[in-house]
């Protein structure tokens, strides 16, 4: 469809070309190992960090930051965080994963580094090196409370058992031995994520106040614009930053 529409459109698709250099003097001068193209305006839609088996380089910040636009700093999102946790790999439960004032209800995994799964995910977003999270095991439930009613109701049950009733049997084996206290409120320091490598996105890049929000382009290079994930931007899990680098995009397309 979108080799169609490019055609409809009269587009000139070029690939394989190695980048060189972006120049600009009257016009713009991209530099290529197949040779240098001139044009009036250029879009970055180059993308950020994440995923670089993909292809993902810093190439539009490099360009960006060669033309003066600001670049906030970057760090990998939408990641899983390492740390030693117990040894229940495939385990996975609804928690309500807090960090600051941000606090999503998902699903939380345990893998054979850490933690993942869409809630710990949205978290990193927000998480620094060295911060804090707390995560609620039991979301549905007071803890302390509904033990001390299992308890009174099935007083010959082991703790495990009770709290199966609850959770995955394997993580309620493991939190059978330990203090049933943090149920509600586990606190971890992450020793940090799976990288970019992992990582679904690019927290940082090109500075918004650098650029019109009705068009994309640089406020100090006429003729150049920088969209989707290049820009600092950065959205929830649920098609946001698909849709932002769309609607970016399109922003951009209309006005070069």
């Amino acid at each position: 469809m979108l080799l169609a529409e490019c055609a409809a459109a009269g587009v000139d698709v070029r690939t394989g070309h190695r980048i060189a250099g972006v120049e600009k003097a009257d016009r713009f001068t991209v530099q290529t190992d197949r040779g240098d193209f001139t044009a009036a305006s250029i879009v970055l839609a180059t993308g950020g960090l994440s995923i670089p088996k993909m292809g993902a380089t810093g190439f539009a910040h490099e360009v960006c930051r060669r033309f003066g636009l600001r670049i906030t700093q970057t760090r990998p999102a939408l990641v899983p965080f390492t740390l030693k946790v117990p040894e229940i790999s495939g385990v996975s439960l609804e928690v309500v994963a807090r960090c600051g004032k941000a606090r999503f209800r998902e699903a939380m995994l345990f893998t054979h580094r850490g933690l993942s799964g869409p809630a710990i995910l949205q978290i990193s977003s927000y998480w620094q090196p060295g911060q804090q999270v707390s995560i609620d095991l039991l979301p549905d439930l007071d803890a302390a409370q509904y033990l001390k009613e299992r308890r009174h109701a099935r007083p010959k049950a082991e703790l495990r058992t009770l709290l199966a009733e609850v959770m995955p049997q394997r993580l309620a084996d493991v939190l059978a031995a330990g203090d049933t206290a943090t149920l509600n409120d586990w606190r971890i320091v992450p020793t940090g994520t799976e990288g970019y490598a992992k990582a679904e996105v690019t927290v940082g890049g090109v500075d918004t106040e650098g650029l019109s929000s009705k068009t994309m382009e640089a406020r100090k290079v006429p003729g150049l614009y920088v969209i989707g994930e290049a820009v600092d931007v950065t959205g929830w899990l649920g098609g946001y930053n698909f849709q932002w680098a769309w609607s970016s995009g399109w922003a951009a397309g209309e006005s070069a």
